[in-house]
């Protein structure tokens, strides 16, 4: 009788356990996916160790930085003017692909041009440009600085001490986020002046054809990866809820948390604290390792018909 009580007890405890943790993945997933402002740059910014150049390849830019200011060799200030010219171009590129698509769908939607309108379009982009090269000029000792301590901060980064010394290896993650930072803060003066052009297209335009304006707006690869991540998290918190191939979907969570910690490994100075992703890796992998699904979730009723309609019942049933 001890034994029956014990095993309900454990299987009211595991089951509480796969509750919460669903619970936890379902309500971030969701809250991911209805609030349209979430991103997860900041994360991504924020990684350190063997996966923070593969998290940051997706990350937004504002106009062609790494082929342009982020890949400069020489410290010459000529150079530096150089590539920031060309960064400039690359934005004034992207700014008149963005009116093309913007023109393009609201032709579609059978909205007739004003009169007037490609003076006007033009001229809205003429004065952002204006606006663009005047920031520039004035940033123009920041960005030489900014490209010297890059250059300074690669030369550092080949150094032996780089890799062997705890306090060389601090010094050059804090300055990777101090450049980081300079570099996000000209992007978004740049996406500044690139939301005041944006206005000025949309004076002319009603309520509706703003809104019809809005898909013209290429989704990124990182918002992408976004929504596939929470639809993820979504997903495997409602079927760890209700008891829904409940080991395949603790794997998946166990996968996701691991990318998490991968992140951010805590042998690292740099690294953000992590414990609480491993307490649930932990919780997963007992979920995934008995069949709780079974004793109390839908799975309890699935599993029989899956095994009954499998294709490869009668292989494991030569193999017993």
């Amino acid at each position: 009788m001890s034994c029956t009580r014990t095993a309900v007890v454990l299987t009211a405890a595991l089951t509480f356990l796969r509750i919460v943790i669903g619970l936890h993945f379902f309500l971030e997933g969701s809250s991911h996916l209805r609030d349209p402002s979430w991103s997860s740059a900041g994360f991504r910014k924020s990684a350190v160790g063997p996966l923070a150049s593969f998290l940051k390849t997706d990350l937004p830019e504002t106009g062609d930085w790494k082929g342009t200011l982020g890949s400069v060799r020489s410290a010459d200030a000529a150079d530096v003017a150089d590539a920031a010219d060309d960064w400039r171009s690359s934005i004034i590129e992207e700014w008149k692909m963005l009116g093309e698509r913007r023109e393009t769908v609201l032709s579609r939607s059978g909205w007739a041009a004003p009169a007037g309108w490609p003076e006007m379009s033009s001229a809205a982009l003429r004065a952002a440009d204006k606006k663009l090269a005047s920031m520039l000029d004035y940033s123009n000792e920041g960005l030489l600085d900014y490209c010297r301590q890059v250059i300074r901060l690669k030369t550092t980064e080949k150094l032996a001490m780089a890799r062997d010394v705890p306090f060389m290896r601090d010094r050059i993650a804090d300055k990777e986020r101090e450049l980081t930072g300079q570099k996000n803060g000209w992007m978004e003066e740049a996406n500044a002046v690139g939301r005041e052009l944006v206005s000025a297209w949309n004076e002319p335009l009603s309520a509706e054809e703003r809104r019809i304006t809005d898909t013209a707006v290429e989704p990124t690869r990182l918002w992408r990866a976004d929504r596939f991540v929470s639809w993820s998290l979504t997903t495997i918190g409602a079927c760890l809820v209700i008891g829904v191939f409940t080991k395949f979907n603790a794997i998946g969570g166990v996968f996701f948390l691991l990318s998490v910690v991968a992140s951010q490994p805590f042998w690292l100075p740099a690294a953000q604290v992590t414990y609480d992703q491993w307490v649930e890796i932990a919780g997963l992998l007992v979920l995934a390792s008995v069949p709780l699904g079974a004793w109390a979730g839908i799975d309890a009723f699935l599993v029989p018909i899956l095994k009954k309609f499998c294709p490869l019942k009668a292989c494991c049933s030569s193999k017993k």
